[in-house]
């Protein structure tokens, strides 16, 4: 089958023919119905630094948000069935780990990425464990249903910031992550959602398709003094990040009121200076956050199910597995909200339908 793969510790992506392996007992065969373009693969493609320890993996299939059906099933696989859409948590848990064996397996501390440290779904098929399939309602759109791990990521960053009613909002970042960060904001009752980018007049448009009406494009105002202007009369409850760019934690850190939460999303390549004395005299807090929780996923899918049609304004560009590298352009410059690669006869009927 055609894959797409990081081959080597540098630079650049290799579109191969290899060898689809079946299922172990526990694993499930999937055929790949859509894969979405994230920033993790354009970090891996650029080989940046925080992307090196994937070294001892390579050479490995890339790819981590995406849906299909089950085409074969392991020997002691339970309650997943033949043909069966599902989505996939892309974090593959050791199951030995004292975190695993105490059933905390949210807490592993080996962990390996779909994707990244092992085989993902920028591919025909992508073997899977099954633990790690996420049921999804038949008939719903293949695209929408490959949106699932990235709304989990804009998910569990409105939880770890405690959204609540009536809560003044920024978002940071009008990508895929920062509109998913928006919607469930709205969702948790946020009286103000504002959402910020840097010449990102497309993905602002999508915002808009969405039903937000607060947005600022930096690129046509300074972003120090855009939201200065939105700070004078009420700085903002929350503050969350889907950038990682490291000259946005300062402005945001200003615009936050005093006991006010920054939320951190964004993967930065390299360490960001805080003016910790500011943060400290403001009591302010400073949160990571990254990926959902097993038990979230179902509540995201059941917002995916409610909001399919919304969603799909997401899904900006379509590509074939055979062009991902056009995907991977698109995503780059910022012209797409979410590229999603087909493999390519599922591309030629997606066109044709």
């Amino acid at each position: 089958m055609k894959s797409l793969r990081k081959t080597s510790p540098q630079h650049g992506l290799q579109l191969q023919d290899v060898t689809c392996q079946p299922p172990s007992a526990m694993e499930v065969l999937i055929q790949v119905k859509a894969t979405g373009v994230c920033g993790t693969d354009l970090h891996i493609d650029e080989w940046t630094q925080s992307y090196h320890f994937m070294t001892p993996a390579l050479p490995v299939t890339i790819g981590h948000e995406f849906s299909g059906e089950i085409v074969e099933i392991g020997s002691e696989v339970t309650g997943l069935q033949m043909g069966q859409l599902v989505t996939v948590r892309p974090s593959v848990v050791c199951g030995v780990c004292p975190a695993c064996t105490a059933g905390q397996a949210d807490d592993c501390v080996t962990r390996k990425g779909i994707g990244v440290m092992r085989d993902g779904a920028f591919a025909e098929w992508v073997r899977v464990p099954a633990r790690n399939c996420v049921p999804l309602p038949q008939g719903m759109d293949p695209l929408v249903a490959a949106l699932a791990e990235p709304l989990s990521v804009s998910w569990e960053a409105v939880r770890t910031a405690g959204v609540k009613r009536e809560d003044r909002v920024l978002v940071l970042g009008p990508g895929n992550i920062g509109q998913g960060i928006a919607l469930f904001a709205r969702e948790a009752g946020a009286a103000e959602v504002v959402v910020a980018g840097h010449g990102d007049a497309d993905r602002l448009q999508v915002l808009r398709q969405l039903g937000f009406t607060q947005l600022l494009d930096f690129a046509e105002q300074p972003m120090v003094d855009a939201l200065a202007n939105l700070c004078r009369e009420r700085a903002f409850d929350v503050v969350i990040e889907a950038t990682g760019a490291a000259a946005v934690i300062t402005p945001a850190l200003q615009s936050l009121k005093s006991h006010g939460v920054l939320v951190i999303t964004g993967i930065h390549a390299s360490p960001v200076p805080i003016d910790l004395t500011a943060l400290v005299r403001k009591h302010q807090q400073l949160r990571g956050s990254y990926r959902a929780s097993e038990a979230d996923w179902p509540k995201v899918v059941a917002y995916m199910e409610q909001h399919e049609t919304l969603l799909r304004h997401m899904v900006t560009h379509c590509v074939p597995l055979s062009r991902a590298g056009e995907g991977f352009d698109l995503a780059r410059n910022k012209v797409a909200t979410k590229v999603m690669v087909l493999p390519d006869q599922s591309f030629a009927e997606w066109v044709n339908a």
